[in-house]
């Protein structure tokens, strides 16, 4: 195999790269971290010593590549499927960069803030993160009213953000009732294939999620 996925399945940053690499159906080989084992975190702080995945090795061009979004675009230039997950046309791919910048730092980051206060019982003051999932949500709203997908006509790499981050944060914060277009997108991104494929694979890990409660039936 000419790549390596260095990964976790329940990692959110981990299903962003896992669904472009599935979309575009790359061959690709996986190794999971586990971060509890000494030796697998000295395995993947060997590719990227900040310590976090995903990390993608290319074999044939010898280079470690970190960063879900900088996989993706990775993948685009090198590995290119039938469909490019970053438009070539540069105003194209500026909205797509937007967009995945948008979830990753206004709907993930506040995620991810919400779940490790629970995972080390901090029980700090989450007023902020909840009120910018509000507003994420609520952007998302107004934005999907008249659009299949987030960032272009096609599936893009600003989908392939939004999954995650949305998927989790549902389970802190669900959308309001009245976001229907919100929901509707995010039905639409939970029948692709690639999506599904994730989501199956965590399927067994769910439980270590620490509000796995709160993950729909329907998911587990």
């Amino acid at each position: 195999m000419p790549l390596t996925l260095y990964y976790h399945p329940l990692a959110s940053f981990c299903h962003k790269a896992l669904i472009a690499l599935y979309e575009n159906e790359t061959e690709f080989e996986k190794r999971m971290i586990d971060l509890a084992s000494e030796a697998d975190r000295a395995e993947l702080q060997a590719l990227w010593p900040i310590g976090k995945f995903p990390v993608l090795h290319d074999h044939v061009r010898q280079r470690d590549v970190p960063e879900a979004t900088i996989i993706i675009e990775y993948l685009d230039r090198f590995y290119p499927g039938s469909q490019p997950l970053v438009p070539e046309d540069w105003e194209a791919a500026l909205e797509v960069r937007l967009w995945d910048r948008f979830f990753d730092n206004y709907v993930h980051e506040p995620m991810q803030r919400i779940v490790a206060d629970r995972l080390f019982s901090a029980h700090g003051d989450l007023t902020k993160e909840r009120a910018l999932l509000t507003t994420a949500y609520y952007m998302l709203e107004r934005r999907m009213a008249s659009r299949i997908w987030v960032a272009s006509e096609a599936f893009s790499m600003a989908d392939c953000a939004a999954v995650p981050a949305l998927f989790y944060a549902s389970t802190l914060l669900p959308f309001p009732g009245d976001c229907g277009h919100l929901s509707a997108y995010f039905e639409r991104l939970i029948q692709r294939p690639s999506v599904q494929r994730v989501i199956d694979e965590a399927k067994p890990y769910f439980q270590f999620y620490p509000f796995a409660e709160a993950i729909p039936l329907r998911f587990r």
